[in-house]
């Protein structure tokens, strides 16, 4: 089956005041920690959605085996950069893994098992220990949906419809962190130095 994996990396990080793609993590930057996790996965086809002034994150991340999408309409919500990637998804793509450039701690597996359901599937979400998160697969069957929604977390809104069907696949472990604020940001430096 063919996947395409989408990394969206064209958040505005307003409560960081800089960046948060380009933060230090690892000896890179946070987008390439999450870059290296999709490269992980194998997808057929890879999509990174950046800021449409994304001079900085193409000078200084590993972009290598990306599509970027320029997403200029970012600032409005995720769906924004949703709807900038979907015309590059390739025809072929049964389907995206939808995963977020500031979660670095998702897990390759993770994703392999979500793609094994999504194959017969509409979407899909992981549910962890402590609930349901990233990454989620959204079928081809609901691209249309896809293109119509505005906002952020807007495509958390397909997951509350009674007539798309959805699954989810257990998870190990919380749900991997994703850095809005500088306390999730040296909280994610505590957990790498912890399992270090």
């Amino acid at each position: 089956m063919y996947v395409t994996g989408l990394v969206l990396a064209a958040g505005g990080s307003r409560r960081l005041g800089r960046p948060k793609q380009l933060l230090p993590y690892r000896g890179a930057t946070l987008l390439d920690a999450s870059l290296t996790t999709a490269r992980a996965c194998r997808f057929h086809q890879l999509l990174v959605t950046v800021p449409g002034s994304a001079e900085a994150i193409e000078d200084l991340v590993d972009l290598r085996g990306c599509i970027v999408v320029h997403a200029p309409d970012a600032g409005s919500g995720c769906a924004a950069s949703v709807k900038s990637a979907l015309p590059h998804v390739d025809p072929l793509s049964a389907g995206i893994v939808l995963l977020l450039g500031d979660q670095p701690g998702v897990q390759p597996w993770t994703v392999r098992a979500l793609v094994g359901r999504g194959a017969m599937e509409n979407i899909g979400l992981c549910r962890y220990e402590n609930g349901v998160g990233h990454p989620l697969w959204l079928g081809r069957t609901v691209f249309d949906d896809l293109a119509g929604l505005v906002g952020d977390k807007a495509v958390w809104k397909l997951f509350d419809r009674t007539d798309i069907e959805m699954f989810d696949v257990p998870a190990d472990g919380r749900i991997p962190l994703d850095v809005d604020t500088w306390d999730e940001y040296r909280e994610l430096l505590d957990q790498d130095r912890d399992a270090s």
